[in-house]
């Protein structure tokens, strides 16, 4: 049995404005509409169908659900959710001793990056099918991608001696090396980019980390609950365990490593310039997506979520707008937008953390106006969908229907709202809003007072587990 294990957390901060903390890379949707989860997700089904293990925090635990809907059913879509991000050694250990525990020790994981895109799916199915065979006679393979230039942002991976036709001994796993050294690297034909997927049985990967870091899976081992689905780990268990790689934790020491190196058309989307890269564009070696006009320009990558962009006289920039935010940089550049991140948490400004249009489990949120005096909401409440039974120390609240039929309580009364009636709830008061129709619910939220941080909010009872 294999059984495809996603890893979805970080925070992309180098393809900002459209990867935020809260609304991360996997997210991001590519120019066919598909976000890297999807795509992720679908490659892993095309290789295995029986079950799809993802690994992620408990915020993006319905965003993701959301992604995979329509896609694989429920019961198949298994989930082990992160209170605090802990490196991929803690998320696979956790992985093996769930999938050992179920399913048992010889069930093998295929480990997937949930950020990474992969168009030869052929390609990656043989690739996986030899890395199978690989994991049955115990080994613990990685992917090794075969080198098409000198690349400094990846890390490498040194292959030995032959195994089988077509995979090698892992002999050392280097960090992203300087310029002339991974031109020695590329020009010797021993070291491949190290991709991030793995493939191994659960029992396999449990006795090497007995090995080689026995204090780590002690940890693990402690924080594993007893079951449930999803699979939520305490923050006070979880949370002792060390921030480390597989890599540092586990395949450097271990000397049952296997390389299979692969040439499908990998790519990290590690920056603009990587997505800019992947189609050639017009006649002037532009590419647009979103309303856009571009005059004497070339080598641009241009994306608008709605606004109209134009550009004059300008080469080689990458420009992406969402709405609240615009990045302008040069494509040579685009690595150092994570310097923007920087800046803006250092500033405290929300468009590090958060977009105008804020994803809850029970639909979303799109900021119209944040002024010192106010704050206006347009709110969308998915059907069947409940907000939580809550209360605001420091400001009042206006709801006003714009579409659909909300079941509202304020204070011990409950009533029924309909299109263009409102509702005003006091500072300190009960209040909770619900969608029972099978439409979108949608309204204007006003906010009046002199605080208006999320933090304000006291719950009381929550469908989504927020108390």
């Amino acid at each position: 049995m294999l059984i495809p294990v996603i890893l979805s957390g970080g925070a992309g901060t180098r393809l900002w404005p459209v990867s935020r903390q809260a609304h991360p890379k996997p997210f991001m949707h590519m120019a066919d509409g598909q976000s890297l989860l999807k795509k992720t997700l679908l490659r892993g089904l095309a290789v295995a169908s029986d079950e799809v293990l993802t690994v992620t925090s408990r915020d993006h635990y319905f965003l993701t659900r959301d992604e995979y809907r329509g896609v694989i059913d429920d019961r198949k879509a298994t989930f082990i959710l992160e209170p605090v991000g802990r490196n991929t050694a803690p998320a696979l250990a956790m992985a093996a001793l769930d999938i050992a525990r179920r399913h048992g020790d010889r069930t093998k994981l295929l480990v997937l990056p949930a950020d990474h895109l992969i168009r030869d799916i052929a390609a990656f199915k043989m690739a996986v099918a030899s890395a199978s065979a690989l994991a049955d006679d115990g080994y613990l393979v990685t992917f090794g991608i075969v080198p098409t230039r000198v690349e400094t942002g990846f890390g490498y991976i040194r292959a030995g001696a032959s195994i089988v036709a077509g995979a090698r001994r892992a002999v050392a796993f280097v960090e992203k090396p300087d310029a002339v050294t991974a031109e020695r690297y590329v020009a010797s034909g021993e070291y491949a980019w190290n991709s991030g997927m793995f493939c191994f049985a659960a029992g396999d990967l449990l006795a090497e980390m007995e090995q080689s870091c026995p204090a780590l899976i002690a940890l693990a081992r402690a924080a594993l609950p007893p079951g449930g689905a999803p699979l939520e780990l305490a923050r006070d268990t979880f949370g002792a365990l060390p921030d480390i790689s597989i890599d540092y934790a586990v395949m450097e020491k271990s000397q049952r490593v296997a390389v299979i190196p692969v040439s499908f058309d990998w790519n990290d989307i590690g920056s603009w310039k990587a997505i800019s890269e992947l189609d050639s564009g017009d006649s002037a070696g532009n590419q647009i997506e979103g309303p856009a006009v571009l005059i004497d320009s070339h080598n641009c990558f241009v994306q608008s979520r709605g606004r109209l962009v134009a550009a004059v006289g300008v080469n080689d920039l990458v420009i992406v707008d969402t709405g609240d935010a615009v990045l302008v940089s040069s494509r040579e550049k685009s690595q150092a937008v994570k310097k923007v991140v920087d800046e803006l948490k250092s500033r405290q400004h929300s468009a590090a953390n958060v977009h105008a249009t804020v994803i809850r489990p029970w639909g979303s949120y799109t900021v119209l106006e944040d002024a010192a005096d106010c704050k206006v909401k347009r709110l969308v409440v998915k059907p069947g969908q409940v907000l939580s039974l809550q209360k605001h120390f420091r400001r009042s609240e206006h709801w006003t229907v714009v579409m659909g039929t909300a079941h509202v309580r304020v204070g011990d009364e409950e009533f029924i709202l309909q299109r263009n009636q409102s509702v005003y709830i006091p500072v300190n008061t009960l209040h909770r809003l619900e969608n029972r129709k099978a439409e979108d619910l949608c309204l204007i939220e006003v906010q009046c007072g002199d605080y208006f941080g999320e933090d304000d909010i006291v719950r009381f009872e929550d469908r989504y587990g927020r108390v």
